[in-house]
């Protein structure tokens, strides 16, 4: 591995990556999973809540490899995939409208400025409302895979919301063994708008946002006719999520998530940063 790794730092609504240009394989994958847990420690090293990949690809603009902070992959991170179809952009790998290919499939994705759209794969195993029995009482929560499972439990004080106690509970709970699961914690408001808490599986940590958590929940909302689309999701940075899909009863499809993928700097990783 080279002494010097050169990345940028983006940030997607407040969810910040590191992305490295990796089409020339600079990086080895020899424990990686290591390298990628070191440099994404806070006050240690660069930090983020992941660390993308992008690599050459024979079927779309490029194919990416998703790493949460503590080294394990991930299917899919909708922040991250926005901010990746911005580094692209900004770096000539890609077009203002691209497709990428992803664990869950190729992802589309248009850039304006700062913002990025893409689409994201159909939601499935929704099922809303039904018991969770945990160590001091029982919640009732609902269930979602959009790209990776995400639990929603719907509260009115968002601010007054257990992430990190439930969330880490229920993240490792029997129910959703071996694989686990992301929890948040949803208030919906008179006005159609959401405002969204994740605990992330991979970060173990409440991240400011969690792109795909914030579909989940804008998925079972609307399945309960407590909003529609579009839905503006707020979020734990102060920015905010739209999320565009179409319902059929409670079949949902044609989705896309919208928000600013900003450029915080580039730099270089040097080998401090791993070891």
């Amino acid at each position: 591995m080279l002494k010097h790794i050169d990345f940028h730092k983006l940030s997607g609504c407040g969810n910040d990556f590191i992305i490295i240009d990796n089409r020339k394989k600079i990086v080895e994958e020899t424990n990686f999973s290591q390298f990628v847990a070191n440099v994404c420690r806070r006050k240690m090293s660069a930090g983020a809540d992941g660390l993308i990949l992008v690599e050459p690809s024979e079927t779309a603009d490029f194919k990416w490899q998703f790493f949460n902070s503590d080294g394990t992959r991930a299917e899919m991170c909708g922040n991250g995939a926005r901010c990746a179809a911005r580094f692209a952009y900004v770096n000539g790998i890609a077009g203002p409208e691209m497709s990428f290919e992803t664990e869950v499939g190729l992802i589309s994705a248009h850039v304006i400025n700062d913002r990025v759209k893409i689409n994201v794969p159909d939601p499935t195993a929704l099922r809303t409302d039904f018991p969770l029995e945990l160590e001091e009482k029982q919640l009732s929560v609902s269930r979602v895979n959009t790209g990776v499972p995400h639990v929603i439990i719907e509260t009115d004080s968002p601010d007054d919301a257990q992430v990190i106690k439930l969330g880490r509970e229920i993240r490792f709970h029997k129910d959703f063994a071996p694989e686990g699961t992301n929890v948040n914690f949803v208030c919906s408001h008179k006005d159609g708008t959401l405002t969204n808490r994740t605990y992330e599986r991979g970060v173990e940590d409440e991240t400011l946002a969690c792109g795909t958590g914030c579909i989940g929940a804008a998925i079972v909302m609307a399945s309960k006719s407590k909003t529609k689309s579009p839905t503006r999701v707020n979020t734990r940075s102060g920015g905010y999520l739209t999320i565009h899909y179409k319902q059929k009863q409670d079949q949902f499809y044609d989705i896309y998530l919208e928000g600013d993928a900003r450029i915080i700097y580039r730099g270089e990783l040097w080998k401090d940063a791993w070891n």
